[in-house]
């Protein structure tokens, strides 16, 4: 029997993604359709992925724009500051979120865990999310972020994007249909 904390807990969450008010594909809310996107991805990586992996892919940028990068400072260090400020606070929203929907500490910190992705390097899980992550990254919006970056800073970010991927998000990534100039930049980060 399907455990119906699961479907209030996404269902949750997806209301919460659905008060983005910057708009995306669809003119639909840019976190719903990005939280889709890494449940999409989830589906294909890991089909029999536990609850507590399904959660933390769907509320990986919970309420994201409640602190959006222009708070904080330009540069690494504001950027690093502001992603992990972000990452505190998604886990905290979904930590309470899954204690509402029913679930135990203990349930509610793993989901917690796995989207902070502290242990990437040792938690199969976190490191799946964060394949999702750069899937998402490389088909939907490396084409938009490279038209506003110089194609030095693009390929470095690649080359980190890539050197987190496990075997199977490189493969599935090497299958994506790219435009001309996201496939010569991938292409250059690889060499």
């Amino acid at each position: 029997m399907p455990d119906v904390r699961l479907a209030r807990a996404l269902a949750r969450i997806d209301e919460v993604h659905s008060e983005d008010p910057s708009r995306g594909e669809g003119d639909r809310p840019s976190e719903l359709v990005y939280a889709e996107r890494m449940s999409a991805w989830l589906t294909r990586l890991a089909p029999d992925a536990d609850d507590a992996l399904r959660l933390a892919v769907r509320a990986q940028h919970l309420a994201r724009w409640r602190s959006p990068r222009e708070a904080f400072p330009e540069g690494r260090v504001g950027y690093l500051s502001w992603r992990r400020a972000a990452g505190e606070r998604h886990a905290e929203e979904v930590r309470r979120l899954c204690a509402d929907c029913g679930y135990d500490d203990a349930f509610a910190s793993r989901v917690a865990s796995i989207v902070q992705k502290k242990a990437r390097a040792t938690d199969p899980a976190a490191r799946t999310l964060e394949d999702c992550a750069c899937l998402v990254f490389l088909e939907a919006e490396l084409e938009a972020f490279a038209q506003k970056h110089a194609d030095e800073k693009v390929v470095l970010i690649l080359k980190k994007s890539w050197a987190k991927m496990s075997e199977a998000a490189r493969g599935a990534a090497l299958g994506l249909e790219l435009s001309a100039r996201a496939t010569t930049l991938v292409l250059a980060a690889l060499a």
